[in-house]
């Protein structure tokens, strides 16, 4: 328990906010506005980049209370008004066809049932709505691929859960979601097995 709620929770705040993935954030966040809903709030590490003059309200899905705490050091820094939701995504509690922009930057690789939880970011995202997201994936490269496979089970113990093999741009697809729009490389300064990233701005069609 004291692993899980300290130990791990500020391990995964310091590999979130390497300057890789920071710069990652900062590429798609100035093109959130309206009423936005970020999955996976986590510590806060996106705040720094939104465009406030365009941003009504951030809902923060965040199921973890140690996350919460962690994160009302950025919430602080912020103007931006900020309400949180203790919820998950596969089920969260918002109405249909409610949210302008829904933010996901680090946060797929760790949910249980990913297609539920893209399915349930097209409920209630407004049709021509926009899913902001940057993410870990499954290499291409096969010795890479090979290599996350062997390394997932024990990743995910020290990991919260993450997993270093998702298939998310076979996920987003299947799901209706454009990923032409997607862009895609290795992070530099990034071991592989963890740096392949894709991201981009996809509309809710």
């Amino acid at each position: 328990m004291f692993w899980l709620r300290f130990i791990q929770t500020y391990l995964i705040h310091l590999a979130c906010c390497s300057r890789p993935i920071m710069k990652q954030r900062e590429k798609i966040l100035s093109n959130a506005e309206g009423l936005v809903l970020e999955i996976g709030f986590g510590s806060g590490l996106n705040l720094e980049f939104y465009d406030k003059g365009k941003i009504k309200k951030i809902l923060a899905l965040e199921p973890s209370l140690e996350m919460q705490k962690l994160a009302k050091k950025q919430i602080e820094k912020s103007s931006i008004d900020i309400e949180f939701l203790t919820s998950y995504a596969e089920n969260i509690p918002l109405k249909d066809n409610s949210i302008n922009t829904v933010v996901c930057t680090y946060t797929l690789c760790s949910i249980i049932n990913t297609k539920s939880a893209l399915l349930e970011i097209r409920r209630v995202l407004k049709k021509g709505g926009k899913l902001l997201i940057s993410e870990h994936v499954k290499s291409p490269d096969k010795k890479v691929s090979i290599f996350q496979k062997r390394l997932n089970p024990l990743w995910k113990r020290i990991a919260g859960g993450c997993n270093i093999n998702c298939d998310t741009k076979k996920k987003l697809a299947d799901v209706g979601f454009n990923i032409t729009e997607l862009n895609e490389m290795y992070l530099p300064n990034t071991a592989k097995f963890i740096g392949y990233n894709i991201w981009g701005a996809l509309e809710n069609n």
